[in-house]
C-alpha cells in the first residue's frame, strides 16, 4: 500500500471515530484527534507528506477563521465599561504574571506570551454542557477580549521570530498598525454603507439560497484577506482570524445559520486534519525522555495558577463560590498554545523538547481542566442571570 493511499486512510478513520470515543472518554473531540494522530505517527501509519502539511496549514487557518467567527464587535462594543475593563486587566495580569516567572526562573521570552493565551473554542464545549449560565456567558465576554490580545501578541512574535527585533520587525509592526487602521475605517464605511442600503446583505446573502452563496462569500473574505497578509508579510493566521470576525459582525443577524453551517464544514473534516497532524508530529517514544512529562505538568499548572490568580478580578460580579470558574474555563488555550508552539518550533526559537512540552502540557490543561469543572460544577447553584 502506498504512502498517500495509507495517509489518507488513516486520517479517515481518525476524523470517523474521534467524536465516538470522546463520548466515551468525555474529552474534547480535539483532544482525541491528537492522541490518535500521535498513535497513528508512532506505527507509521501517518508520515510526513508536503500535500498532508499543506492541507494541515489550510485547516489550522480554517481554525482561526472559525476563532473570528466567535467575536462579534458590537457585542464587544456594548460591553459594560465595567467588565471591558476588568476584562483587559485581567489580561494585563496574566501577562505580568507570565513575565514575574519567565524572568525568575529564566525560561525565555516565549514563555511571556504562551502562558497567558487564551482561546475561547473549548468554551463552546463547556456551554453545550452546562447551557448559558452566569460563570460561562462572562467567561466568553471576558474570553472574546482575551482572545483577541492573544492574537495580536501571535502577529508580533510570529514578526519578531522571523525577523528579529531590527529594522523589520518595525517595518512589519508599522505595516500592521496601518492594516489595523484601514480595517477600522473599512468596518465603519461598511457599517454606514449596509445602514443606509440594507438591501446589500440581502444581494450578497439571498434568503432563498440554492448555490449556497453564503458559504461562497465567507470563503471568499477568508482567501482574501489571507492573500492581503501574505501580500503584507503580515502573519496569515491574523487575516483569517480578521476575515472570521468580518463576517460575524455583519452577517450573523441576516443569517442566522451562517455560524453553524461554516463550522460544521470547518469541524467536520478540515480542522481534524490539522490537529491529527499536530499529533502525528509528536514522538510518543519522547514522554520517556528525562523531565518532559514533568516540564508539561509545571507549564499546564503555570498556566491554570496565573488565570486562577487574574480571576479574582471577578469576585464581585462571581461570588467567591465560583469566580475561578472564569480562570479554570480560560486555562484550555489549546489551538493557540499549539499554533504558537508551532510557530516558534519552525522559527527555532524553543527546542524540540519545549516544542513537546507544549503540545503535552496542552492535552494535560484539558484533563485537569475538565475534571476540576466538572467536579465544582456540582457545588454551584444553577443560575441564569450575570452579576
Amino acid at each position: 500500500m502506498s504512502e498517500e493511499i495509507l495517509i489518507i486512510i488513516s486520517i479517515s478513520l481518525i476524523i470517523f471515530t474521534s467524536p465516538l470515543i470522546s463520548k466515551i472518554l468525555k474529552l474534547p473531540t480535539i483532544t482525541v484527534e491528537i492522541i490518535l494522530g500521535a498513535v497513528a505517527g508512532y506505527f507509521a501509519l501517518i508520515s510526513e507528506h508536503s500535500i498532508l502539511e499543506l492541507v494541515a496549514e489550510l485547516g489550522f487557518l480554517y481554525l482561526m477563521f472559525l476563532a473570528g467567527l466567535e467575536v462579534d464587535l458590537k457585542k464587544i462594543i456594548n460591553t459594560s465599561a465595567t467588565i471591558l475593563k476588568k476584562s483587559l486587566m485581567y489580561n494585563v495580569i496574566l501577562f505580568s504574571l507570565a513575565a514575574v516567572i519567565s524572568f525568575y526562573l529564566d525560561i525565555g521570552y516565549i514563555f511571556i506570551v504562551i502562558l497567558p493565551l487564551i482561546s475561547i473554542g473549548v468554551l463552546a464545549a463547556l456551554k453545550k454542557e452546562y447551557g448559558d449560565v452566569d460563570w460561562i456567558k462572562l467567561s466568553i465576554t471576558v474570553g472574546l477580549i482575551g482572545e483577541i490580545v492573544s492574537i495580536f501578541a501571535l502577529t508580533t512574535v510570529a514578526a519578531a521570530l522571523e525577523f528579529g527585533i531590527n529594522s523589520e520587525f518595525y517595518k512589519t509592526m508599522v505595516l500592521f498598525t496601518i492594516f489595523l487602521v484601514a480595517m477600522l475605517v473599512l468596518y465603519k464605511l461598511f457599517h454606514n454603507l449596509v445602514w443606509w442600503y440594507p438591501e446589500i446583505k440581502t444581494y450578497l446573502m439571498p434568503e432563498r439560497d440554492h448555490q449556497e452563496q453564503d458559504i461562497r462569500v465567507s470563503m471568499a473574505i477568508f482567501f482574501l484577506m489571507i492573500s492581503v497578509m501574505i501580500y503584507l508579510h503580515l502573519e496569515v493566521a491574523f487575516g483569517a482570524f480578521i476575515a472570521g470576525t468580518f463576517i460575524t459582525t455583519f452577517f450573523d443577524e441576516h443569517n442566522k445559520g451562517l455560524s453553524h453551517k461554516l463550522e460544521h464544514f470547518g469541524f467536520g473534516w478540515l480542522v481534524p486534519i490539522f490537529f491529527i497532524y499536530i499529533g502525528s508530529s509528536f514522538d510518543l517514544t519522547s514522554l520517556t525522555e528525562d523531565g518532559l512529562v514533568k516540564t508539561a505538568f509545571l507549564i499546564a499548572i503555570a498556566m491554570i495558577v496565573i488565570r486562577f490568580i487574574a480571576s479574582l478580578l471577578f469576585v464581585k460580579e462571581m461570588g467567591w463560590n465560583k469566580f475561578y470558574m472564569i480562570g479554570l474555563s480560560h486555562s484550555m488555550p489549546l489551538t493557540l498554545l499549539i499554533a504558537v508552539a508551532t510557530i516558534a518550533y519552525h522559527n527555532h526559537s524553543i527546542t524540540q523538547f519545549y516544542y513537546y512540552a507544549f503540545i503535552l502540557s496542552a492535552i494535560m490543561e484539558v484533563l485537569i481542566v475538565m475534571v476540576a469543572i466538572r467536579v465544582l460544577s456540582n457545588f454551584i447553584k444553577p443560575t441564569k442571570k450575570v452579576a
